[in-house]
């Protein structure tokens, strides 16, 4: 059988492939998926790959499988590590912030101001796969962003650096990490004026860089002996499947809830009405991802969260069943009971990660009598909830789970409004839709829309 191309999502734990045909017509299909335990502890992420293909064969029932091209997200062999440092934690580091987690980064450390000597030995410790340095609106605050720099250079790692700072340091930069082992890439800055942010730039660089670099990570070396074309984080393209995604039906939110993180990805620019009392600026696409919330590796955070005596209220089963649940939980609940039970952690987890994306409105009392004004994303223009990912794509109460998200807004949030449309990434492809859309936007898009039955 001959297929046009496999997307190939290289997780942590699993590896999956998705099929497609028809990628230059007007009729784009989805085939089929297969999976197999990702191999990079192996020392080779291709017996990963080669074994979701088999089962690939043994989902679509065939013996022989020819394509054209081959495709990849990744987030195995610790997916993108990045350490990120700035001037003003409330701008150029919140900026920076957004870039890094728009482009689909791990942050692992982030800082203000200059580099002391415990942040140079957490750096260390890290072992980023990237840092990203910025400071300084243009033609503003110079020295902190050099200073940093020349310690980052003296620290001799091998690890490609981002600027994306103050445009007058450029020259300064480029001299800094000449002749080090240390690759430099120089993009506009990500806070160019006060209350301006710039982050696109700088996403892209960040996914370009993790494409050059991701096949010297431990196990991922013979990964261009299939991967023929473009390999970005899978949190990067499940946000360039979203921005693609609002351009054809509007403002959006995608929630994620997997077994360790929960994601939520927002494009939207807001109301008018907001934005006037918005105190900073927030990117039109934002990215939050909750690492303490997930339903299996990071389930026992969310029962700590609800409580048992909760959960059995919740449930309506005894503290003692609640916790026989808790002891012998699975990765993908099998048993009605086991569905319920991971059905309200996701709720919560939902709930929480929705909370901390959005932002709220905040009342202020002076001499002149109260002023409100609104701190963070607002998401009240949004007009869709998509949830993808295991959870929000195969329980069946998924639907009535995001409903609950502008039933809980407690009046001074800037959740979702109660008409926002739930819709379901079906095959749970939008993260391979987004590394697609890279060469093919159109399949990508139309393939998008199957997916989550919108005519």
């Amino acid at each position: 059988m001959k297929i046009d191309i496999l997307v190939a999502e290289i997780g942590s734990t699993t590896t999956v492939i998705n099929a497609f045909s028809n990628i230059h017509t007007d009729c784009p299909k989805f085939l089929g998926q297969g999976q197999a335990p990702t191999t990079v502890l192996d020392g080779d992420v291709t017996i990963g790959l080669h074994g979701a293909i088999e089962d690939l064969k043994k989902n679509l029932s065939i013996n022989d499988l020819i394509y054209d091209e081959m495709i990849a997200t990744s987030s195995a062999a610790g997916g993108l590590k990045m350490t990120v440092h700035g001037l003003v934690y409330d701008m150029t580091v919140r900026a920076a912030k957004e870039a890094a987690l728009g482009a689909g980064g791990i942050i692992h450390s982030v800082t203000g101001g200059k580099l002391r000597k415990s942040d140079l030995k957490k750096i260390k410790e890290i072992k980023p796969n990237l840092i990203l340095i910025a400071g300084g609106v243009d033609y503003g605050e110079r020295d902190t962003a050099l200073y940093n720099a020349e310690l980052i250079r003296e620290m001799d790692i091998n690890t490609p650096i981002v600027y994306a700072g103050n445009i007058e340091n450029r020259d300064e930069i480029i001299e800094i990490f000449k002749d080090t082992p240390s690759k430099l890439y120089v993009t506009e800055n990500v806070y160019p004026k006060i209350d301006q942010l710039n982050v696109e730039p700088t996403r892209k660089v960040i996914q370009e860089v993790f494409e050059e670099h991701i096949i010297h990570a431990p196990g991922m070396s013979r990964v261009r002996e299939m991967v023929n074309g473009p390999i970005i984080p899978t949190p990067g393209a499940v946000m360039l499947a979203a921005k693609l995604l609002k351009e054809e039906i509007g403002d959006l939110v995608v929630i994620d809830v997997g077994g360790a993180t929960t994601d939520v990805h927002s494009v939207t620019e807001g109301s008018e009405a907001v934005n006037r009392i918005l105190i900073s600026p927030e990117p039109v696409a934002k990215r939050t991802v909750e690492g303490d919330l997930g339903v299996y590796v990071n389930m026992k955070n969310i029962v700590q969260r609800l409580g048992l005596e909760g959960l059995s209220k919740r449930m309506k089963i005894s503290e003692e069943e609640v916790q026989r649940l808790i002891d012998h939980h699975k990765p993908i609940p099998t048993e009605e009971i086991e569905k319920r039970f991971v059905e309200e952690l996701t709720k919560e987890a939902v709930l929480t990660a929705i909370r901390r994306h959005a932002g709220h409105f905040r009342h202020l009392y002076g001499p002149g009598g109260k002023k409100t004004i609104a701190e963070g994303k607002d998401l009240t223009m949004t007009q869709y909830i998509i949830g993808t990912g295991g959870a929000l794509t195969r329980l069946p109460n998924r639907i009535e789970i995001m409903k609950e998200i502008a039933l809980n807004n407690k009046g001074d949030e800037l959740f979702p409004k109660k008409g926002a449309e739930i819709l379901v990434d079906n095959d749970y492809i939008m993260a391979s839709l987004g590394v697609l859309s890279k060469r093919y936007p159109e399949a990508a898009l139309l393939l998008m829309k199957k997916s989550l039955q919108i005519d």
